[in-house]
């Protein structure tokens, strides 16, 4: 369970505590779901050591945490970004149809009780078509081919290559603009030649996209907001 870390006076954050005997240095990440700071500790690093470098952090860890407050939520009234684009939640639950779009409106029929569930079913279907045809172009233009896209919900990364060519990618992208997901596309289809973050891969990832600066910087400051989006 994660333990309430005074930081400063009147400021608490739940940490969760994990060990890690490949760990290097103690990093930290933030779980946008569940709004809880993860601290990764390798040996040898005391509890005081922990603490002390988490409060050197709270500029981060407040204003990460303050961001979740602004994901969007699937509720009626709401507006949500797909592909970019803002859309409003529209519930209509005498209709038929499940979820659709109109114009600015994804509507969603049915029990409200449902909305959630049914507009994240309908945005997992949407990236398993968009992100697959999105990943099918820039293979083909690349040269590089993998063997199977699996669309996931994670909680932390966007997408993965497995050794096998496998990619993963995360079907909150379908909610980013056109140029952040082909950014993170290419830079999938780059560990297809490099299993790893060596200047050869980042020099293929730079070929493969134009987008790389514009789409870290927008990961940076929004990333986490879709992340936590439910």
């Amino acid at each position: 369970m994660p333990e309430l870390i005074e930081l400063a006076p009147d400021c608490r954050v739940p940490v969760l505590w994990k060990l890690s005997n490949r760990a290097k240095r103690l990093s930290l990440r933030i779980d946008p779901r569940k709004k809880v700071v993860t601290a990764t500790l390798p040996p040898g690093i005391s509890p005081e050591q922990a603490v002390k470098f988490l409060k050197a952090q709270i500029g981060w860890i407040t204003k990460r945490l303050a961001s979740l407050d602004q994901a969007p939520a699937f509720l009626p009234g709401r507006q949500i970004p797909l592909e970019g684009k803002l859309h409003t939640i529209t519930h209509q639950p005498a209709a038929r149809g499940g979820v659709w779009i109109e114009a600015d409106q994804i509507i969603v029929s049915g029990a409200e009780d449902f909305i959630s569930r049914r507009l994240t079913d309908f945005l997992k279907n949407r990236a398993r078509l968009i992100l697959g045809q999105e990943l099918r172009a820039q293979a083909q233009t690349s040269g590089l081919s993998p063997t199977r896209l699996d669309i996931r919900d994670t909680s932390s990364r966007w997408g993965s290559c497995s050794s096998s060519g496998r990619i993963m990618l995360s079907w909150r992208l379908i909610m980013a603009p056109a140029p952040i997901r082909h950014y993170l596309i290419a830079h999938e289809l780059a560990h297809l030649r490099h299993m790893n973050h060596s200047p050869s891969f980042w020099a293929l990832v730079n070929q493969l996209t134009p987008h790389r600066r514009y789409a870290e910087a927008w990961l940076k400051q929004h990333g986490s907001t879709l992340l936590g989006a439910r």
